[in-house]
């Protein structure tokens, strides 16, 4: 029996490096992303969300509470092959690098009527991931369209200003992080009403307002993604942390005091070579890629490996939630399995 459904993650899912060259190009991916997460390395801009149901040329910042905006910093247009750009320089200067996380979901949505609020679902039921638009008018469910109950969520205001919220399984439903801020997580029933998802809806409370809001859904599909906690342990000699995967990209945080997100992929190389890697960026910040001699991580074969005791990545007090997606599954129905980097 096959360990995974998804033999090849990169159908699905794809970490892409790039270096800007000032002028209108088109970025190869190799299938139409419907949710690209683009941030440059080499230059202090935010983090930029754009997907396919709220429309191509336009941004959520990932380390701000900004509404949506069209300013041209987005993607231009989604083509079959990934996506365009124009000559905008905070996310095509001329020979700045930069690196884009790259989600298959279901294009530009269709209707969904499964929750008391009616939404726009675009899903990728294999992949288990989904961009839902909604529009809130006080507590009530949400259809999400991914057929299994979700368990990491990132949530933004489409107009006005407000946090990122993130929903996270091992977090619980009564408290949620915020993807622009470093502040430990937040207890409160008005956003999740204390109440778990379920595979049709999540719950939405007061603390959402009457705008439009752009939710992305996200459940585990073993071999693909990954959602959950590890427990720090303050040694150089860290916790080994078992995905079932060779991941492609992991962004984590640590939920129970002041820290900044992080996001490690396979795609930009370590200043050391190997396993270890140590270019991170952090997308609660618009700062540029960090090369950190206190922060390494190994990529593996099957999950990834933290080998150094700063605060950040690996405190004994501390543990950290982290989602994690595939560059291959350990084992695909080939029964070939996956090698480290």
């Amino acid at each position: 029996m096959a360990y995974t459904t998804i033999d090849k993650s990169t159908d699905h899912f794809k970490t892409v490096t790039y270096t800007g060259n000032g002028a209108a190009r088109t970025i190869t991916v190799g299938f139409q992303p419907d949710l690209v997460f683009t941030k440059s390395r080499d230059a202090a801009h935010h983090g930029i969300f754009t997907d396919a149901v709220t429309g191509a040329g336009k941004r959520f910042t990932s380390s701000s509470n900004s509404a949506q905006d069209t300013t041209g910093a987005s993607v231009a247009s989604f083509v079959s092959t990934g996506y365009t750009l124009t000559d905008n320089s905070t996310i095509n200067g001329n020979n700045e690098k930069g690196v884009s996380w790259n989600w298959k979901m279901g294009g530009s949505g269709s209707a969904n009527t499964a929750g008391s609020i009616n939404s726009t679902v675009s899903a990728n039921q294999t992949a288990g991931c989904s961009t839902v638009k909604w529009t809130a008018t006080g507590t009530g469910t949400v259809g999400h369209g991914l057929g299994a109950v979700p368990q990491a969520m990132l949530t933004f205001r489409v107009a006005g200003s407000q946090d990122r919220f993130v929903y996270h399984k091992d977090i619980g439903n009564t408290h949620y992080l915020r993807l622009n801020q470093n502040t430990a997580k937040t207890d409160d029933a008005q956003a999740w009403q204390d109440t778990t998802p379920t595979s049709s809806l999540f719950y939405v409370g007061t603390q959402f307002d009457g705008s439009d809001y752009v939710s992305h859904c996200f459940t585990e599909k073993k071999g693909f993604s990954q959602f959950g906690v590890y427990y720090g342990n303050s040694s150089n000699d860290g916790p080994f942390i078992w995905t079932g995967f060779k991941p492609s990209m992991v962004i984590f945080k640590e939920t129970g005091s002041t820290s900044e997100w992080f996001i490690v992929d396979s795609k930009r190389s370590s200043s050391e070579g190997g396993n270890k890697l140590d270019r991170f960026l952090r997308p609660s910040t618009s700062d540029a890629e960090t090369n950190s001699s206190w922060h390494k991580i190994d990529f593996l074969s099957n999950g990834f490996k933290i080998n150094d005791d700063d605060a950040d990545i690996n405190d004994a007090s501390y543990n950290y939630a982290y989602l994690a997606f595939a560059e291959a599954p350990l084992v695909g129905s080939n029964d070939i399995p996956a090698t480290a980097r």
